[in-house]
């Protein structure tokens, strides 16, 4: 199986390190993007999540560096922390054999290990903007091998290529060569209009023309075919008993469930209700110290936890293939965020169940996400209000009070506050990082990112 890898035109021995991770056959965005790559052209590359867009883009890079492997080879930036992580343990599983050498550059971490660690000249780099931007201001000695660099990845560009992240990506472009002289790959699931105006730039001389892959109808295929896509009418009062009723229901008492919420404080109450309720839960947001993130995960994944209550740090690119359920406990503001949430569920051809709790203030938000996704959500009908009034509302509220107690007893929020003083390089949720510079226009941002 691995030869279709190999008609693509990956060498043997990363055909079997594939192989090993149980990834036989290329999706569509592997068997589009991957020969372009190899053959050195510039790629943007549109593809559904769970469709394995960061093969797409770590199968050329390592096959050729494993030609030249020298210096620092390629860096590749990602907007939040978990995903940066995901990524640069991916390219760890795909180059074991080969010693590859990938350092992980994210907030909440030593930045003078990870800075001693970028001036070792790693095969790869995977980071954070704000992070990297910190370390090449502070540490400019230590990074010098960037002007090395032969590739330059975004991962989820359509976010990244937004004003939150304008300062640090201009301060990490600083640090490479000139687009001209190395290949610059954006991916994402949501190939935005500033994305999309990358592929039509006049191309540098001696560059071969940028290769874009999108979708043909993004937005008739973007959700799944084999996702339930349902709502639950909710007065606001009552949206945590509703949610612990369908918790307990016969259909998902035994499912792996993702809860988004829009605030971390909402998650972090609705954690510690679920938990008092009796429900193995656990949570992700950007108040939580690396180390519990990383824990977090690590127990959600291994089924220590079947519920993940988490804000949109959760949304992009982690790959949880066992999620069957989804709740929007908060309707997303936008409905691009919509969409990479409930593709957390059927992935890679699966069945799954979004719902979402509706509530009278979040109908011109529904209103938006049904045009941009060309589909209307079922009302879901397997619970009653009396049911959840008799059975949840009771027992739900009582934990709830208990949660927002402990909260308020643990001065929830200030840890973060006294974190970000002690760590100008957090960037976790994007959060806009005031400098004194001139702000950079998009245009001269992606413009500086590709040539």
């Amino acid at each position: 199986m691995s030869n279709d890898f190999k008609a693509l035109g990956l060498p043997k021995w990363l055909c079997e390190a594939l192989s090993a991770m149980r990834i036989t056959t290329p999706t569509a965005i592997q068997k589009a993007t991957i020969p372009e790559i190899l053959k050195g052209r510039d790629c943007i590359g549109g593809a559904k999540t769970g469709s394995g867009k960061t093969i797409s883009f770590g199968a050329p890079m390592l096959s050729h560096w494993a030609e030249d492997p020298s210096g620092i080879f390629g860096i590749v930036l990602t907007p939040t922390r978990e995903l940066a992580m995901q990524i640069a343990e991916q390219f760890t599983a795909l180059g074991a054999n080969v010693n590859l050498k990938v350092s992980l550059v994210i907030g909440g971490e030593s930045m003078i290990e990870q800075a001693n660690q970028l001036k070792e000249n790693p095969d790869f780099v995977v980071a954070t903007p704000g992070r990297l931007a910190h370390i090449i201001n502070e540490h400019p000695d230590d990074v010098r091998g960037f002007k090395r660099v032969k590739y330059l990845v975004l991962d989820e560009a359509d976010r990244l290529l937004t004003d939150s992240f304008t300062e640090d990506l201009s301060d990490c472009f600083g640090a490479l060569p000139n687009p001209s002289k190395r290949q610059t790959l954006l991916f994402t699931a949501t190939v935005t209009d500033s994305v999309r105006a990358l592929a039509e730039k006049p191309v540098s001389e001696g560059k071969q023309p940028v290769f874009l892959h999108e979708l043909d109808k993004v937005d008739d295929v973007v959700i799944p075919e084999k996702l339930y896509l349902g709502f639950i009418l909710s007065p606001f009062y009552i949206k945590e008993a509703i949610l612990h009723h369908v918790l307990s229901s016969e259909k998902f008492k035994d499912s792996i469930v993702i809860v988004f919420t829009n605030r971390s404080e909402t998650a972090e109450i609705l954690r510690r209700t679920l938990r008092n309720l009796g429900i193995r839960v656990t949570s992700l947001h950007s108040e939580m110290p690396q180390s519990e993130r990383t824990n977090s995960l690590h127990r959600f994944r291994a089924g220590a936890a079947r519920v993940l209550v988490a804000t949109d740090l959760a949304s992009r690119g982690l790959d949880i293939p066992s999620v069957e359920l989804v709740v929007n406990f908060d309707i997303p503001r936008d409905p691009d965020d919509f969409i990479h949430r409930v593709g957390r569920t059927a992935r890679a051809g699966r069945n799954g169940d979004a719902l979402s709790l509706i509530t009278p203030n979040d109908l011109d938000r529904v209103l938006a996400i049904e045009e941009r996704i060309q589909r209307k959500m079922e009302e879901y009908g397997n619970y009653s209000d009396n049911d959840v009034i008799k059975n949840s509302l009771k027992p739900t509220s009582q934990a709830k009070v208990e949660a927002k107690m402990e909260l308020e007893k643990e001065g929830f929020g200030e840890r973060k506050k006294q974190q970000r003083k002690r760590e100008h390089g957090d960037d976790s949720e994007a959060p806009v990082k005031q400098k004194k510079k001139t702000k950079k226009t998009k245009k001269a941002r992606t413009e500086k990112a590709s040539s």
